[in-house]
């Protein structure tokens, strides 16, 4: 079970929709898949359909009340992506687990448990808020690696250095593992001579860790998480689609070459 954390303290990088499409790609090529929602605006619970009413357990109650994670998992409309949702009562946790000793290890405990890996699942993505906060600390505890979405605009190379900081502090003090996935550039116009520079700069300054996949501005990839579905389901011919079942493709590619 590998275990991906999907960071970007800025908020409106596509962080979400890649979380519950590159999800869904995978989901698509057969993998049992786990989308576990750490952001308290939920929005990635809405995308894959998961009404607010049925929410009874959510993350909240796996890191602040220590329930099993196994609790929290639901099925979406995807056979093989179960997700564990989000809401609200999660934008207290930072406070509430501040005085905690173990505070930032409390996911990484969770997904360690037996009855987790009993479900078979071959990745968790963790939809991280956009702040470094204590949440997202968890996430990088938890995981394997981070998956930085990037806007393809002005000032987007900025906050990238405060979260690789944040990625070998917590690679200093609680997870040696812990690596750069990589970055995937989103929200890209080809027409656009600013998404041209920003990758070119990307590119120069991160080398290999940027991924090849492009995320293309799409309406259909706006326009799913309304309908609680993913782009690949709403549209599953348009360029959105194309492009997260692409990115999928070059993960396994990467995982593979690594494992040789």
């Amino acid at each position: 079970m590998k275990i991906i954390a999907i960071a970007n303290q800025k908020g409106g990088v596509g962080k979400t929709t890649t979380a519950i499409n590159l999800c869904a790609a995978l989901s698509e090529r057969g993998l049992r898949m786990l989308l576990i929602d750490l952001d308290p605006q939920g929005n990635a619970s809405t995308g894959l359909g998961i009404e607010p009413g049925t929410r009874v357990k959510t993350t909240y109650d796996v890191l602040l009340s220590e329930a099993p994670l196994t609790d929290a998992i639901q099925k979406t409309a995807l056979p093989s992506l179960d997700i564990v949702p989000s809401n609200t009562d999660l934008s207290s946790a930072d406070m509430e687990l501040v005085s905690n000793g173990r505070r930032s290890f409390r996911l990484r405990n969770a997904l360690r448990r037996a009855d987790v890996s009993a479900q078979g699942y071959d990745y968790v993505m963790i939809d991280c808020p956009p702040s470094l906060s204590l949440l997202t600390v968890n996430a990088m505890v938890a995981a394997d690696s981070v998956l930085v979405p990037l806007q393809s605009e002005f000032f987007a190379l900025e906050g990238l250095s405060q979260l690789m900081l944040t990625v070998r502090e917590v690679r200093q003090s609680a997870n040696q593992k812990l690596r750069i996935e990589g970055v995937v550039l989103t929200m890209f116009d080809i027409r656009n001579r600013l998404s041209q520079q920003v990758e070119q700069d990307a590119r120069e300054a991160l080398g290999e860790l940027v991924f090849e996949t492009r995320i293309p501005r799409n309406v259909r990839i706006s326009e799913a998480p309304s309908y609680g579905t993913p782009v690949l389901a709403y549209d599953t011919q348009s360029r959105g689609a194309a492009a997260y079942r692409a990115l999928a493709s070059e993960l396994l590619d990467r995982a593979v070459t690594e494992a040789a």
